[in-house]
């Protein structure tokens, strides 16, 4: 029986999750607290607990039968924690078939709005951007050795249901904040789970993918678009020197970039059920009720 052992049991990890085991597999993973792991063990998931600043307890039994696993904890400034706790424990998994990390776009730092692709060198802007782009190369530093069969997810900004421009506009947390010729990637949680399962049942050892929807496109225009599915007023816009921003929030204005997801379609054969944001935020109104 094929088992997916989750490092970081987050808002995708677990729609992956839910997926495979619709397929008959068994899924585990980790999470911070004992409150969530009661609750996501609810779920069908083997939770144990990992904060990333000491090793699992009992690790050889929370990994045993792993077939295929995933990393998608965020790297610190001491560098990545799943690897500096439990490098050995992976590399030494006698059945691993797939192992995928789950970067970011944010690597590739700011283009200026011009398309990037995966052959396009690393170039980080910002010091999330940094710690990434070092994960990145700890874990392909696995395989390169010969001994995890390790693929790079680059991703760009989730969305859907219970995290869109849809729930922000109902919640009264929406600004359209506007800045020349910035746009982001993203794409919806349902086409990302899609693409990694797609990834696991024809593994690409070392391969590099970028994992997002055919448009990028400004953010103004994503919650504009959500105002008209709801039928309420579009705010005007407000320009970025002008928006009082937390350091972290305005950080993610730094890049702008189109990111290319041709190879996720020819390699892994992709079909997009949410090619736009248009698309996901209808399924997601058409979900919830309008």
């Amino acid at each position: 029986m094929k088992r997916l052992f989750v490092f970081g049991m987050g808002y995708t990890a677990q729609e992956v999750g839910r997926q495979v085991r619709a397929d008959g597999w068994r899924v585990a993973g980790t999470c911070r607290s004992a409150e969530t792991a009661e609750a996501l063990d609810r779920q069908g998931f083997e939770m144990f607990l990992f904060d990333g600043r000491q090793p699992m307890e009992s690790a050889a039994r929370a990994l045993a039968g792993t077939t295929h696993l995933l990393a998608s904890v965020p790297p610190d400034d001491s560098g990545d924690p799943v690897l500096r706790a439990h490098a050995g424990d992976i590399a030494s998994l006698p059945g691993l078939a797939w192992a995928g990390y789950l970067s970011t776009t944010g690597i590739y730092g700011d283009r200026d709005g011009a398309w990037v692709d995966e052959s396009t060198p690393r170039s980080p802007t910002t010091p999330r951007g940094r710690r990434r782009a070092e994960a990145e190369m700890a874990w392909m530093g696995l395989r390169e050795l010969g001994m995890v069969p390790v693929h790079l997810f680059r991703l760009p900004g989730i969305y859907g249901p219970g995290r869109s421009a849809i729930d922000a506009v109902r919640a009264g947390r929406t600004r359209r904040i506007f800045k020349p010729g910035q746009v982001f990637s993203r794409i919806h949680v349902d086409d990302l789970a899609a693409a990694l399962i797609a990834s696991m049942v024809q593994p690409r050892p070392g391969a590099v993918y970028n994992l997002c929807d055919d448009e990028p496109a400004p953010p103004q225009d994503v919650t504009a678009y959500a105002c008209e599915l709801l039928g309420l007023p579009v705010e005007p816009l407000t320009p970025l020197e002008e928006a009082d921003l937390s350091p972290m929030a305005r950080s993610f204005y730094e890049d702008s970039k189109r990111v290319s997801n041709e190879r996720m379609k020819r390699e892994l054969g992709v079909r997009l059920a949410y090619p736009t944001y248009r698309e996901g935020l209808r399924a997601i109104l058409a979900r919830q009720g309008s």
